[in-house]
């Protein structure tokens, strides 16, 4: 398990972490997400050791990395794939790794296999394009087959094939019992991958659910068309608990139901002699979920599309 309690972190006047407190379990890959400067990259750099909290702890099976006797066989992390000596090879670049920490060379073999790099393994990491050097990288955080996985935008640069590699791998992982934590600002495809999101804005936790939950949450409500004059009057009174409004997408003769699902609508329209020619909920989506946690807490945040517009017709 990877727990964060109450970690605190200060860049001299900037909050970077604001007492950031979650627990990352086993069995499940899940995401980290947030908005550029959020504290993501500086979370996971406490939990290595490679920066120091404030205050507040950040803990691996119950220990600080360093206190851990063999980090790679427990921890395999991927921060940055550039972090790697341009002029070694793929193959001696995880060599090197290997022989520091006590690990057999057959399983740099192994592993380069494991990745789809093996044939190209003589070549110098400097020559490497982004999705290939994210492959090596990817290779020397599985190289001490660690229970614990810690990917920091493992797709940057892989194509299509390479992110459903990733997925499969990752989702593998987690079958096995391992815990996986994945930053990544690909939302539609951390929907696919992530079974667990956690959500931090400004360095806080904004939420910590099953993705699932996240997503449905940001589930549009339900939207029906009815011949039937009063149709919004018959089911205020079957779903006394909904918030019903006329005009739905435009429509002055479409219903917007929320808080009540489809079943529950559909039911309340039968038992009140609606004819139904149209009921459809549209699928919630992780984007629409997060960007309704995150919306005002994004720092870095870019001009509104009005305004975005507005500067397009001037240029011209």
């Amino acid at each position: 398990m990877i727990e964060f309690s109450g970690v605190f972190k200060r860049y001299g006047q900037v909050l970077a972490l604001d007492g950031l407190g979650v627990r990352i379990e086993p069995g499940r890959v899940t995401g980290l997400l947030g908005p550029n400067g959020a504290g993501k990259s500086t979370g996971m750099r406490i939990l290595l050791g490679l920066d120091h909290p404030t205050s507040g702890q950040a803990l691996i099976g119950g220990r600080r990395y360093g206190e851990l006797s063999d980090p790679l066989r427990r921890v395999g992390a991927l921060l940055d794939a550039r972090g790697v000596h341009p002029g070694r090879s793929a193959r001696n670049h995880l060599l090197g790794l290997a022989r520091a920490n006590g690990i057999a060379a057959s399983r740099v073999e192994e592993v380069l296999d494991q990745v789809g790099i093996a044939r190209i393994a003589r070549r110098r990491a400097g020559t490497l394009s982004l999705g290939m050097g994210q492959r090596l990288g990817i290779a020397a955080a599985l190289l001490g087959d660690p229970d614990v996985l810690i990917l920091d935008e493992p797709l940057n640069g892989l194509d299509t094939d390479g992110v459903r590699w990733v997925r499969s791998l990752l989702r593998g992982l987690a079958a096995q019992g391992r815990t996986v934590l994945v930053s990544s600002h690909l939302l539609a495809e951390m929907h696919q991958t992530a079974d667990h999101v956690v959500v931090i804005g400004r360095g806080r936790l904004l939420a910590d659910c099953s993705t699932a939950k996240l997503v449905g949450d940001a589930a549009d409500p339900v939207v029906v068309r009815s011949p039937n004059p009063g149709a919004a009057e018959v089911l205020r009174t079957r779903l006394p608990s909904a918030h019903i409004t006329v005009g739905a997408d435009g429509d002055p003769d479409a219903l917007q139901v929320a808080g009540a699902d489809e079943g529950a609508v559909g039911a309340a329209a039968h038992a009140g002699g609606l004819v139904l020619h149209h009921l459809a909920r549209r699928t919630g989506t992780l984007e629409a979920g997060y960007l309704r946690l995150v919306d005002d807490e994004i720092e870095f945040a870019a001009e509104r599309s009005e305004g975005a517009g507005h500067v397009a017709h001037a240029a011209q």
